[in-house]
């Protein structure tokens, strides 16, 4: 059976290419072997089940291990003492059937008469006593239904037991691992219909789970290794893992789905891979309809507080401290859009980036006016491949006059980088990307890099403060153009002043030209 990257469901060594997280999982190992409980929270897609089953194999031979999961319970269950009781067991049950079916009916006999969360406790002390190994319970989807006050009163029966057990009066689990999006710790519920929600949750026994899930480039590297063999080819890996990671920052479903697309659907009679597949396998990810994605917008679309927050991080080059305290940044971090960067939020990947821009610039576009008569590609190509960003910024210039006016200020004043993604979008559309990176200053920068075929240009968006502030832009823009190795770069300037004018400027600055457009 030949292997695949794999995006659905659990990945299985035998089956799939698979990034070697030993380091990962002896970090899990070693909080498992000193009994804590702990919660494995991570964003979809995350591989958090793919880790736990890892930790399944590694760990199979030292302890017996539980593992269940909540998902299509269903309200029923978690509404009835008693049927949760007996499902728990059964599930229990099911997972040690196939290593001990013997074993698995004496806890079904022990768990016959069970009525409440009380005998169920009971029956968990009984059953490990007649054991002659640790037990490891693992319950993924934890929080599928998470909010009732029974799924409280279950954690709570853990807890007792956890502390009774260091009093030397229970026997219980060894450890416990909770899997879920959601951190039960932080879990909000309410307790009776019409009540305010609380934080409510009695799981402050668990130790934080501080393992990094996502990749890093040489964690990747492994998987591109393990590639390259079964396939008896040659890469550049360590070029091509660090390319991954500039573009994913390690996400699981990223990393491996960028991989899948070159393998199944980009090779072709060639099977050498290099950074110009990557960019494509991007290119049509960006494009691309799949779960990841899906839940991404749905969450931003179901919650306008959150959309607004992601809106002025990416667009306006707001600087917001990371404090989990903040719901919406809480929210946002635990749906995997955002990250903490120095104590700052910043978005999670440059794949999101890139995506969340789209998704803005194309609800915006629908709005716009006449932009499809200032914007059409043809007009902006060269003979090399390249574009003519002069004229670029020229065009988006005269689109600017010619359409908005003073009355328009308030909405400029927000969405006026939006409109010139817009505009670039269809420009660089199914060739190049336009990535951005916030800049913090008093002058709210946002610097965009584009490439188009083998061609990078660098443009800065910012609002006009005064010259000295313009002057000290010019030095930061000098230094940023270093930084990518360039010598020409492209300058936005949104004047929302009354005096203001639509000019445009030649800038020398220690051998580079600046092309500058004041709207």
């Amino acid at each position: 059976m030949k292997k695949r990257f794999n995006t659905t469901g659990v990945c299985v060594s035998r089956k799939h290419y698979m990034v070697d997280i030993t380091n990962k999982i002896n970090k899990i190992k070693e909080l498992i072997d000193n009994e804590f409980y702990f919660t494995i929270n991570r964003p979809r897609q995350f591989g958090k089940t793919t880790t736990i089953n890892e930790i399944e194999n590694f760990l199979r031979d030292t302890y017996l291990i539980i593992s269940l999961s909540f998902e299509g319970l269903g309200d029923i269950i978690f509404n009835d003492e008693r049927l949760f009781s007996k499902k728990f067991i059964e599930l229990m049950a099911d997972s040690i059937e196939f290593e001990d079916i013997k074993s698995a009916n004496n806890l079904m006999i022990l768990g016959t008469n069970v009525e409440n969360l009380s005998d169920l406790s009971k029956v968990i002390t009984k059953y490990i006593k007649t054991l002659d190994k640790d037990v490891l319970l693992i319950i993924d989807e934890v929080d599928k239904s998470s909010n009732n006050q029974l799924f409280l009163s279950f954690l709570g029966m853990l807890r007792n037991k956890y502390l009774f057990r260091d009093k030397g009066k229970d026997v219980t689990f060894k450890s416990v691992i909770l899997a879920g999006v959601h951190d039960v710790k932080n879990l909000k519920i309410k307790i009776r219909e019409g009540a305010e929600v609380k934080l409510n949750s009695p799981w402050n026994i668990a130790v934080n789970f501080k393992v990094d899930m996502s990749f890093d480039s040489d964690e990747i590297e492994t998987m591109l290794i393990e590639y390259c063999e079964e396939n008896n080819i040659e890469m550049d890996t360590k070029l091509l893992s660090d390319k991954l990671y500039y573009y994913t920052s390690g996400y699981p479903f990223l990393v491996s789905r960028i991989c899948q697309i070159i393998d199944e659907d980009i090779l072709d009679k060639s099977s050498h891979w290099d950074i110009a597949m990557i960019d494509l396998a991007l290119k049509r990810l960006l494009r691309e309809s799949n779960t990841l994605f899906d839940d991404l917008f749905k969450n931003m679309e179901n919650n306008n507080d959150l959309n607004e927050f992601i809106f002025s991080i990416i667009f306006n080059g707001e600087i917001i401290q990371f404090n989990r305290d903040n719901p919406l940044i809480y929210l946002a971090n635990l749906y995997g859009i955002i990250k903490n960067e120095k104590n700052n939020c910043m978005l999670s990947n440059r794949v999101f980036e890139q995506r969340i821009y789209n998704y803005f610039s194309s609800k915006l576009e629908t709005k716009t006016k006449n932009i499809a008569s200032y914007n059409f590609k043809d007009n902006f190509l060269l003979t090399n491949g390249g574009l003519d960003m002069k004229l670029v910024l020229i065009k988006f210039q005269q689109f600017m006059k010619e359409q908005y006016s003073s009355k328009d200020i308030k909405f400029l004043e927000k969405n006026g980088r939006t409109l010139f993604l817009a505009f670039l979008k269809p420009i660089i559309n199914e060739v190049g990307f336009d990535f951005k990176e916030v800049q913090i200053s008093q002058e709210q920068r946002l610097d965009i890099v584009v490439t188009y075929n083998n061609f990078k240009y660098i443009i800065e968006l910012k609002l006009w403060y005064g010259q000295s502030y313009h002057e000290k832009g010019i030095n930061q823009l000098d230094n940023y153009l270093d930084i990518h190795g360039v010598n020409d770069g492209y300058l936005i300037i949104f004047n929302f002043k009354d005096n203001k004018e639509y000019k445009t400027e030649n800038i020398s600055v220690n051998g580079k030209d600046i092309f500058a457009v004041y709207l």
